[in-house]
């Protein structure tokens, strides 16, 4: 390599998955037949009427052009109501919401908008990889806070409080919490807003899972004065299988958003208009669509279930999203030594949770975006596994 890479990229590495998939990619095209039950990939459509949609409006001539760095008035307006109806936060249109190309760009944009060199940023452990390496590709200091299975994956603030505060800028959050699958509650939501009001720090909670499995709709935006000190992240992906269309949203303060699209608006071109049109008609499902689509995943879940006693992996019930996470035995040293195991021996992959952080070192993580068909093919795959061991 004659050019030398930035400074920047020696603190992040490639994507655990990116290199995952590469590697189950070569066993396949060595005919190897490996399911893949680590992605949280929704394999499900999105309800009929939002292809409709897409595909009415991609017919028309005027509709490929280049479009608002903000979105169209439209579907700010139906994220709008959205919000309201599911949520019970009032978010102005006009100001308080700017599309995104997935949430994962607004992780982004937010940290290259608030994020100074220096900055420390607290990051859940465990919690999404991407929080840590965006924060250092900006020239942040990542600082984790431990959530435990002991505190119910909730963060311990009075330990924070703790603790020198001063240079902390950013707080990630995420519940619904991955890889957990533990809920938040109005108290919490509480507790952190008074946290980052004290503390002057921008509290960021992502907001992805709340309709998975999860009855209990719940926007950290819906507490008193959370807008003075927060935004929320929420996305098309998981909610309406619509994960490769990249369609999102962050919500929160007029002054907060303008910020974030001083970054955005130098970064893109707007999003296909066609892609606004039909996700205006996903915005638009009713109650029973996403009944229908939690009625497979229950299906499933339960199957992830009964892997995970074959597997002897202790796990929490009530956890909601796109996965299962399970606590492996005590008499397994290596978690992903475990895994890999796994893999080679019944050609299935499961996450392990050390990828999320020290506290996942002793989980591992089930996808529920796999056929019941598929699931039960991993699943007496590991029974001979068991059986031969």
């Amino acid at each position: 390599m004659i050019v030398k890479p930035a400074l920047r990229t020696g603190n992040v590495q490639e994507y655990y998955f990116s290199q995952k998939l590469a590697q189950i990619d070569r066993m396949r095209s060595d005919g190897y037949d490996v399911i893949n039950l680590g992605i949280g990939s929704p394999d499900q459509p999105p309800s009929e009427n939002t292809v409709s949609a897409l595909i009415t409006e991609a017919k028309k001539a005027t509709s490929h052009g280049y479009q608002s760095y903000s979105g169209i008035p439209a579907l700010r307006k139906a994220f709008s109501v959205w919000y309201n109806k599911y949520f019970h936060v009032n978010l102005n249109p006009d100001n308080e919401i700017l599309l995104l190309m997935g949430s994962k760009e607004g992780i982004m944009h937010i940290s290259m908008a608030f994020v100074n060199p220096g900055d420390e940023v607290l990051v859940p452990d465990p919690g999404y990889p991407t929080y840590s390496s965006v924060t250092y590709l900006v020239g942040g200091i990542v600082r984790k806070y431990e959530l435990t299975e002991e505190n119910g994956w909730l963060p311990d603030l009075k330990s924070l409080e703790k603790s020198d505060l001063s240079k902390v800028k950013l707080m990630w959050v995420n519940y619904p919490q991955m890889p957990t699958g533990a809920i938040g509650s109005l108290d919490l939501f509480e507790k952190l807003v008074a946290f980052s009001r004290k503390h002057e720090i921008l509290l960021v909670n992502d907001n992805p899972y709340s309709f998975i499995l999860n009855k209990e709709h719940l926007s950290l935006l819906s507490v008193e004065g959370a807008k003075e000190t927060a935004l929320e992240l929420n996305s098309l992906s998981k909610s309406h299988n619509m994960a490769g269309w990249r369609i999102g949203m962050v919500a929160g303060q007029s002054d907060y958003i303008k910020t974030v699209l001083k970054v955005k608006s130098n970064m893109d071109s707007g999003m296909f208009l066609p892609m606004q049109m039909a996700a205006i008609e996903a915005l638009n499902n009713q109650d029973s669509w996403y009944d229908t689509v939690n009625s497979v995943y229950l299906r499933r879940r339960k199957i992830v279930e009964q892997i995970m006693d074959l597997l002897k992996c202790s796990y929490n019930k009530s956890q909601v999203g796109l996965f299962v996470w399970g606590k492996i035995p005590e008499n397994i040293p290596d978690c992903e030594s475990y895994i890999e195991e796994i893999l080679m021996k019944s050609l299935v992959f499961i996450t392990p949770g050390f990828i999320f952080g020290k506290q996942g070192e002793r989980y591992i993580r089930i996808s529920l975006c796999a056929t019941e068909e598929k699931l039960n093919e991993a699943k007496n795959r590991i029974i001979s596994l068991s059986l031969n061991n």
